[in-house]
C-alpha cells in the first residue's frame, strides 16, 4: 500500500514538473519576435471569435423570444377560432334578415338601338291602417349586453333577453294590428280588445307604440313573473322601453 502511495506522488509531481517546463518553453517562445507576431494574430482572432459568439448569443436569444411570441399567437388564434365555431353554431334566431334586391340588365338590352320606354310614376297611395309600420323594439347588441351591470342581469344570457324583446315584438305588432284593422271587418273578440286598447291610452302615450301586462299574456305565452320584470328593468337601462304609470296600468312604451 505504501508502494502505491510513492508512486502516485511521484507521478503527480511529475506531473506539475512536466506544466512548468511547458509553461517556462512557451514562455521563452513568446520573446521571440515572430512568435510575438504569431501570438499578437492569436489574440486578435480571439476577439473577433469572442465578439461574433456575443453576436450569435444575442441571436440566440431574439430567435427564442421570436418563438414564445409565436407559440402565444399560435395558443390566441386557436381560442379565436374556437369562439368563431361556438358563434357560428350558436347564432342567434333574432338576428334580422338581410335581403339585398339587385336589378338585373341585359348587356342586349343596352345595346339594342330601340328607345327604352320610361314608365311615368302612378300617384301614390296613401298606406291604409293595416299597411302602416308598427314600431318595434331593436335586439340587444353584445356590446350592449356586456354593458349591463352584474348585479342586474344576474344569471341571464344574451339570448334569453332578446327572447323577451321578440316576444314584446310580437305582442305590439298584434296589438296595433287590431288598432289599424275596419272595425266593420273585427270579430266580436277583437272589437272587445281595441276598446280596451282606446281606454288604455293616456295623453302621454299619444303617438307611442305600447302594450301592458294583459297585452303580454293575450297574445305571447310569456310568464309576467319576477324573471321578466327584471329583464324589464335591463330594457329600461338599454333605453328599449319607458314606462308610463297611471289609472292602475303600467304601460310599456316602445322608445
Amino acid at each position: 500500500f505504501l508502494t502505491l502511495c510513492l508512486d502516485q506522488i511521484c507521478f503527480h509531481i511529475s506531473e506539475k514538473i512536466g506544466n512548468i517546463k511547458k509553461s517556462l518553453s512557451l514562455r521563452n517562445c513568446g520573446q521571440e519576435p515572430n512568435s510575438k507576431t504569431i501570438l499578437n494574430k492569436i489574440g486578435d482572432e480571439i476577439l473577433v471569435i469572442n465578439e461574433l459568439l456575443n453576436k450569435l448569443e444575442l441571436e440566440i436569444q431574439f430567435q427564442e423570444q421570436t418563438t414564445d411570441s409565436l407559440k402565444e399567437l399560435c395558443a390566441s388564434l386557436e381560442e379565436d377560432y374556437k369562439d368563431v365555431e361556438h358563434l357560428k353554431e350558436n347564432i342567434p334566431p333574432h338576428l334580422p334578415q338581410v335581403t339585398v334586391t339587385q336589378n338585373s340588365v341585359n348587356v342586349s338590352d343596352l345595346d339594342s338601338e330601340e328607345p327604352v320606354k320610361v314608365e311615368e310614376p302612378g300617384v301614390t297611395k296613401k298606406p291604409s291602417k293595416e299597411q302602416r309600420n308598427i314600431k318595434e323594439m331593436p335586439f340587444i347588441t353584445s356590446e350592449e349586453f356586456n354593458g349591463i351591470p352584474a348585479y342586474m342581469k344576474s344569471r341571464l344570457t344574451y339570448c334569453q333577453i332578446n327572447d323577451v324583446i321578440k316576444e314584446i315584438n310580437k305582442a305590439v305588432v298584434s296589438k296595433y294590428k287590431i288598432l289599424h284593422q275596419p272595425k266593420k271587418s273585427m270579430s266580436s273578440v277583437a272589437r272587445n280588445l281595441y276598446h280596451r286598447f282606446i281606454d288604455e291610452e293616456t295623453k302621454d302615450t299619444k303617438g307611442h307604440y305600447f302594450v301592458v301586462e294583459a297585452d303580454i299574456k293575450e297574445f305571447t305565452a310569456l310568464k309576467v313573473d319576477k324573471r321578466f320584470h327584471v329583464i324589464l328593468n335591463i330594457l329600461r337601462h338599454c333605453r328599449r322601453l319607458s314606462e308610463v304609470r297611471g289609472g292602475g296600468l303600467t304601460r310599456y312604451v316602445i322608445t
